[in-house]
């Protein structure tokens, strides 16, 4: 999240004076051209995913369902040839795009607010099942204390988790029974806590996993998924930088801890976590940082909050269905017949020679 400044970059300047010379870093100009580009393609690939997810919700299917021939998986040809239907994509598109937004500009109006160097959210296009990987900002400017450190890192899971609660709330109340039983399909979302305190309060009376999302919904399920993601209490995810700035001593002993615990739920719950182990175990040092002023005790206040959202959010299967136990016997599977196919075809021009 901090990068040091460079001792005596070329865009320097120096002031004359009775006193010793002063050094005057300019930060670099962000490149807006590139964080604007990278938010219309995103835009762009959450609304076309978004289209179909309406699709599925028109006929009653699950959000991630691919059951209907009828509808390509990522259906950007109805640009042209029912663009109607790609405006449906705007019932996810929208909200998940403010969600993400408003998590990275916490963390940037928190950055400019105490002079500290950030550059402007990038966001990721990714033609994947929710049409990104999210957004994040780079702070490169060094972070003067914990307190700062403290409120630039809850800063972004705050504004993000508001709306995401808010996306649930309306898209459960729009979401409708599945038109008929089914089997389990692969890729279902698992609900956190906040989708099942949700329909308690909505008073539904199907299941969760009977339920049509709509995308509303789907959207707020991406936000809780991202927010429990930034929580980690590790590395330097936001909730390392939170759990560096009121318990420093113990960050690198949680980040281990954190990465050990992710190994078997990604065995027994979703593969995916593997990879977060990866990065937690590279990132568990943590840059130092000025321990004065001390933190205070609204923001301890705050960071037990930091803890009740991701304990909302978080959920050990965010995809069904889609543990090692059940992924990695494929990808065995799929790699030996691509190495006996490779043999195959180099014993046959070896034959040829």
């Amino acid at each position: 999240m901090s990068e040091p400044a460079p001792s005596f970059p070329a865009a320097l300047d120096w002031e004359q004076s009775p006193h010793p010379p002063v050094w005057v870093v300019r930060p670099p100009q962000p490149r807006w051209w590139l964080h604007f580009l990278l938010l219309a393609a995103t835009f762009f690939s959450t609304l076309v995913v978004g289209a179909r997810m309406y699709a599925n919700f028109e006929v009653r299917q699950p959000a991630f369902s691919f059951l209907n021939d009828n509808v390509p998986i990522f259906p950007v040809e109805w640009m042209w040839q029912a663009p109607i239907k790609l405006l449906h994509g705007l019932y996810f598109s929208l909200p998940l795009m403010f969600i993400l937004l408003a998590h990275e500009m916490g963390h940037y109006l928190y950055a400019r607010h105490y002079h500290v160097y950030a550059t402007p959210p990038f966001f990721i296009p990714f033609p994947s099942l929710i049409g990104t990987f999210g957004a994040f900002i780079r702070i490169k400017g060094p972070i003067p204390n914990r307190a700062v450190l403290f409120d630039i890192g809850i800063a972004g899971p705050i504004a993000g988790f508001i709306p995401s609660c808010v996306a649930v709330l309306v898209g459960l109340a729009m979401s409708h029974p599945l038109m008929f039983s089914r089997a389990p399909l692969e890729n279902e979302p698992g609900f956190p806590l906040a989708f099942r305190l949700a329909a308690r309060l909505l008073h539904l009376d199907v299941p969760l996993t009977a339920l049509s999302l709509h995308p509303i919904a789907v959207a707020g399920w991406v936000g809780m998924f991202a927010t429990a993601l930034n929580l980690l209490p590790g590395g330097q995810l936001d909730g390392g930088h939170i759990l560096f700035s009121v318990l420093p001593k113990l960050h690198r002993w949680v980040s281990i801890a954190v990465v050990i615990a992710l190994i078997p739920l990604a065995k027994y719950c979703w593969v995916g976590w593997l990879i977060w182990a990866v990065m937690l175990w590279l990132t568990s040092h943590h840059p130092p940082i000025a321990r004065r002023p001390e933190i205070s005790a609204g923001r301890k206040w705050l960071a037990v909050f930091a803890v009740v959202m991701l304990l909302l959010s978080f959920t050990p299967a965010p995809f069904t269905h889609s543990s090692g136990r059940e992924v990695w016997p494929d990808i065995r599977d799929e790699a030996r017949d691509m190495i006996q196919s490779l043999g195959h075809d180099f014993r046959h021009v070896l034959h040829r020679k």
